[in-house]
């Protein structure tokens, strides 16, 4: 492990990504889907699971950004004999014709760089070379199974049965382009594109869609480029938002708490989007709701916490015991078991965020409002029940509540769509279940003196309940919820950042230990807005931002004692907080406002 997870960097275009790290390697790259097996996976073991190095072949020193507002990333080698640039990008995918590719076009910059590349796919997570087929002196094809890829470059190659490497020098003013394109083994190789074409139009489609962004404000680079982040791990056949690139990176360094986040959860389906509204992608913030409604489709009994990126069901979990695990994390885990657990907040994001959809003017499925009366049907049969979890506990269910803060949402979001825009429903049935669930929360679920706790069970705090006054369950300025705010600062945060909970006094069946979840250290900054403690919600947000990377990305996790970033990469749920509490700070209607019930949307 060369790398630490700070020193990636994301291209995508859309399918799939790919992390890029500082030293020129493509670590990581599932082909052709977000959720197909990896052919790139030296983040998970090591350079013999696969990889794509471009460096200079002596020393040199490396700096790097993104051009733009883009998702193309340029990585500058300097050496004691000159200077080169690397920009690596994928096209942007726009149609099903488009194919996937990664272009990497190296650039002299001053006097001549010794450079060399090496090429070297390994498909299904690491464990199978493929055979590499040299077409000519400058092109290759790899071939295993029902995968290829095919490399085409602009100066000699050699290959062997590992791979295909070159050594060349570039000057000052020589550019010299790099394509790999995925295709089926069963199909012709496609035509490589012309790669400074492609690039002036990947960078032109990344500008356009950034310059919609409707925030002004002072951390509009920090926004934008979560932004952007976001657009890159969408779907843009299906609108789903995958929660991040990655599997198995640890969220305890050398530790067992690895998953597979290359899927979509509901967790933050509203959050996700008022983001998209109150930023100015409405289109997009449409795509994501027609997702949702397809995902649950007609079956409000067997709603699940996560779905494939076109919503399918079925995440079966397994481990990859070939891999080494990053930094020796294992598991290795690809799927995820957390698609059969039963999780109630769940049933509170889909109404949320239907109803939020609505408000806004959104439109929505003939069926939709009949999917909501369904929903609310099956909350009213099982909110009593213990579950999960939002934080998906392996461990025995509990009565946890942020699980039945949701369900009161789901509750309340339907009874105000019916009386907002004149919907039939079961008026009395719903106000009383609506405050049966209230009343049963701050009697069971509250601690004079701590706040409310993690479940019925366990009276330990729990940054999900920063939730509390986001949602609207109660005012933050209701003294039980500025005791809950407090309760956290004291138990759980360690320098200005938030643990979810205290792993060591709340068993949820795994080993203890994590870092400092980052959308909850932005869920404190919103809830110190709401308390009206400006100053130090500015403070926090601007410390949370030091957080990035030098290229913008956050992680899920963050270790205040090392400084690394910890858990998958990047993590689509830290920039949206990050997103929201950005407008949160700003005046006038942010999303705080609007999903605790004070305004409406945009």
């Amino acid at each position: 492990m060369a790398n630490r997870i700070s020193d990636y960097a994301l291209i995508g275009d859309r399918n799939t990504a790919a992390l890029v790290g500082r030293d020129g390697s493509i670590d990581f790259l599932c082909w052709p889907h977000f959720h197909s097996e990896a052919c790139f996976t030296a983040l998970l073991g090591t350079a013999d699971n696969g990889c794509w190095s471009m460096a200079p072949v002596a020393a040199c020193t490396t700096a790097r950004r993104y051009r733009g507002d883009t998702a193309v990333l340029e990585t500058r080698f300097r050496t004691d004999d000159g200077v080169a640039t690397a920009i690596d990008f994928m096209p942007v995918c726009t149609s099903a014709a488009g194919g996937s590719a990664v272009v990497r076009l190296l650039t002299g910059e001053s006097g001549q760089v010794r450079m060399r590349t090496r090429v070297a796919p390994r498909f299904d997570y690491g464990r199978l070379a493929p055979r590499v087929r040299q077409r000519d002196c400058r092109a290759a094809t790899f071939v295993c199974g029902p995968h290829a890829a095919t490399l085409s470059a602009e100066v000699p190659i050699a290959c062997d049965q590992h791979g295909a490497q070159a050594t060349f020098t570039i000057g000052a003013g020589e550019r010299k382009a790099f394509v790999l394109q995925y295709h089926r083994s069963y199909d012709d190789p496609p035509t490589a594109p012309d790669a400074a074409a492609t690039l002036a139009a990947t960078e032109r489609w990344w500008r356009d869609w950034a310059q919609r962004c409707a925030y002004r404000g002072p951390a509009r680079d920090a926004v934008v480029r979560s932004l952007i982040t976001m657009k890159a791990l969408t779907s843009w056949r299906t609108g789903g938002i995958v929660a991040a690139a990655t599997l198995g990176l640890p969220e305890k360094a050398g530790g067992e708490r690895n998953w597979d986040y290359r899927f979509c959860w509901l967790r933050d389906a509203t959050f996700t989007l008022l983001a998209l509204m109150h930023s100015g992608y409405r289109d997009e913030a449409g795509e994501w709701r027609d997702w949702l409604l397809r995902a649950v489709a007609a079956m409000p009994d067997k709603v699940q916490p996560v779905y494939g990126v076109a919503g399918e069901h079925r995440l079966p979990e397994w481990e990859i015991d070939w891999l080494a695990g990053y930094g020796g994390a294992r598991p290795v885990r690809a799927g995820n078991a957390a698609f059969r657990q039963l999780q109630l907040d769940v049933y509170g994001e889909i109404v949320d965020c239907l109803h939020q959809a609505r408000n806004a003017g959104i439109r929505s499925e003939d069926w939709s409002w009949q999917l909501q009366r369904e929903i609310v049907a099956q909350v009213e049969c099982i909110w009593r029940e213990p579950d999960c979890g939002i934080w998906e506990s392996r461990q025995d269910r509990e009565h946890f509540v942020h699980s039945r803060v949701l369900a009161w949402a789901a509750v309340d979001r339907a009874v105000r769509a019916a009386e907002r825009h004149s919907l039939d429903w079961p008026c009395a049935r719903w106000r009383a279940l609506r405050e049966e669930i209230h009343r049963d929360v701050c009697s069971q679920g509250y601690d004079d003196g701590a706040g409310f706790v993690r479940s019925y069970e366990t009276r330990e705090p729990d940054a999900a309940n920063l939730m509390i006054p986001l949602v609207g369950f109660l005012p933050a300025d209701d003294p039980r919820v500025r005791e809950t705010v407090a309760t956290v600062e004291r138990k759980l945060m360690i320098d200005g950042f938030i643990m979810r909970y205290d792993t060591a006094r709340s068993a949820d069946g795994m080993p203890q230990g994590e870092g400092a979840f980052l959308p909850c250290s932005f869920w404190y900054v919103d809830n110190l807005v709401m308390q009206g403690r400006m100053d130090e919600a500015r403070r926090q947000f601007e410390k949370l931002l030091t957080v990035r990377n030098d290229v913008g990305l956050l992680s899920e996790e963050y270790d205040p004692e090392t400084g690394e970033m910890l858990g998958n990469f990047p993590q689509v749920m830290t920039h949206l907080s990050l997103v929201n509490s950005a407008h949160n700070l700003e005046t006038g209607i942010g999303p705080l406002r609007v999903r605790s019930g004070q305004e409406v949307a945009p």
